[in-house]
């Protein structure tokens, strides 16, 4: 006998999800490309090399990768001599002859900083598409004028600002820098460095450039002042601007970074979100968790031993030598993740140390 079963109900029909083709992730990952606007700033593998006499080479930038967004702030922070400053000047362009550059820095059009010749870079970048926090300004203001002067002239060539505004407008980018109306007059010679400091802030933030970048732009000044400086340039962050912020100052990085990356013997060995970095789970790097621990208001301890000459570096981890968990896995140098975005170039993280211990 065929047919259903008495008093059976029918089983509803079951409709088959149509199964996802690589046609359509392909358009949907086309789609989030459109979406998502490039980085203000997207550096790859940027490397840079001194010839010194003799044929000897100082390491000052190796394979340096990391994006910037807009809107996004990132410190650049580790002890002097680790190349920091030597990374923003290859961005700039301000190298010495003796220096080679490899890789790529590329800007949001796609112009690359490190290929473009001497003319694009003085003509439509520097100060238009990238403005500069100087770490020693006074050697960046010319000496024979005055600060007013060198204020107006980038005002006019920046801005097309003209008299009879031009005078208040002058005053009005000295306020935002906390540079004092009264020393406007005066001439670099006669500043303090803190002064000057503010006067070079003054006039990198004139441009309001995509990309601006403080190289220690709270050198000299006191804790006011410093928390004053670093809110005017994180107010310089915008839907299509951002900051890189060279600093040992780690409550300065702290008070306005979104993340904070970390470098040592000319590698980044870091990057980590600035709220997980400064508390929980805290810097994975065991040299990156020695800075903080450094600092007075944690545990106020130093980091053991020196940082390697760059000009000989050892064959594998350069902080093998200061680092307690060093083994012979440390022999071969540790690679920074190329994704996710944030990570460790370290065998032996911290965090996963502490996640063992508490299994």
């Amino acid at each position: 006998m065929s047919g259903s079963p008495t008093g059976a109900e029918a089983e509803p029909a079951v409709t088959e999800a149509e199964p996802v083709t690589a046609v359509d992730a392909d358009a949907d990952a086309d789609a989030a490309a459109v979406a998502a606007p490039p980085p203000v700033l997207s550096v790859r593998g940027l490397s840079v090399r001194f010839r010194m006499r003799g044929g000897a080479h100082v390491a000052a930038v190796t394979d340096a990768r990391f994006d910037l967004a807009a809107g996004e702030c990132l410190a650049l922070v580790g002890e002097s001599g680790c190349g920091k400053s030597v990374l923003a000047s290859a961005l700039l362009g301000l190298l010495p002859e003796n220096a080679q550059t490899a890789g790529a820095a590329l800007l949001g059009d796609g112009t690359d900083l490190l290929t473009a010749d001497e003319r694009t870079l003085a003509r439509t970048v520097r100060g238009r598409r990238v403005g500069l926090v100087p770490q020693s300004p006074a050697a960046h203001l010319t000496p024979v004028r005055t600060v007013r002067s060198q204020l107006e002239e980038t005002l006019r060539e920046l801005t097309g600002v003209r008299r009879p505004a031009l005078r208040e407008a002058g005053e009005a980018a000295a306020e935002r820098a906390a540079f004092p109306a009264g020393h406007l007059d005066r001439y670099p010679h006669e500043l303090s460095g803190g002064l000057a400091q503010r006067a070079a802030t003054a006039l990198a933030l004139i441009g309001d450039a995509p990309l601006l970048l403080a190289d220690e732009p709270t050198t000299g000044l006191d804790r006011e002042l410093v928390d004053r400086t670093v809110d005017e340039l994180r107010r310089h962050v915008g839907d299509d601007r951002a900051l890189l912020m060279i600093t040992h100052d780690l409550a300065a990085a702290e008070r306005i970074a979104d993340r904070v990356a970390v470098m040592y013997a000319s590698r980044i060995v870091e990057i980590a979100d600035a709220a997980d970095f400064f508390g929980d789970p805290g810097p994975r790097h065991p040299y990156a968790r020695g800075l903080l621990d450094a600092l007075p208001d944690r545990e106020f301890r130093p980091v053991p031993g020196m940082p390697p000459e760059l000009s000989a570096l050892p064959e594998g981890c350069a902080f093998a030598a200061r680092c307690e968990r060093a083994d012979e896995a440390c022999a071969v140098v540790p690679v920074l993740p190329a994704e996710p975005s944030s990570g460790a170039a370290c065998h032996h993280p911290v965090a996963a140390a502490l996640e063992a211990s508490r299994a």
